[in-house]
């Protein structure tokens, strides 16, 4: 019993692979950028969520209802090695790559389902 309580905890310790995804309708070739803390994760909630009929994003959620399943796929574009980068900043890591990607494939309007941010206020 004390190994099982071994593998749980190790299991526990272990960080998920972290970083940004890209869902790609490859139908339209539109993209929604995304990031997580848990990609694999982040991959099941969104499958989910589309097969379930409650997505958030309701444009990408209209055209997997349109083009299904097999016109979408799911990708890992970058990971943070969690070696390298103290675990308290794991968080800003991710959001800093999220924005990168977001900068790099402007997944807006006609190119992708991911909404504009409103610009930060100036301080």
């Amino acid at each position: 019993m004390d190994r099982r309580k071994e593998l749980k905890l190790a299991y526990k310790e272990t960080p998920r692979p972290m970083g940004v995804y890209v869902i790609r309708n490859n139908a339209t070739g539109k993209l929604l950028v995304g990031a997580s803390m848990n990609l694999p994760a982040a991959f099941n909630s969104q499958s989910f969520q589309l097969k379930m009929k409650v997505n958030r994003c309701k444009e990408l959620q209209a055209d997997w209802d349109r083009y299904g399943n097999d016109a979408f796929a799911f990708e890992v574009l970058e990971q943070i090695d969690a070696a390298k980068v103290p675990q308290e900043e794991w968080r800003k890591a991710v959001a800093a790559l999220e924005e990168k990607w977001l900068e790099k494939l402007q997944p807006y309007d006609d190119k992708g389902y991911n909404a504009r941010r409103k610009e930060k206020a100036a301080r």
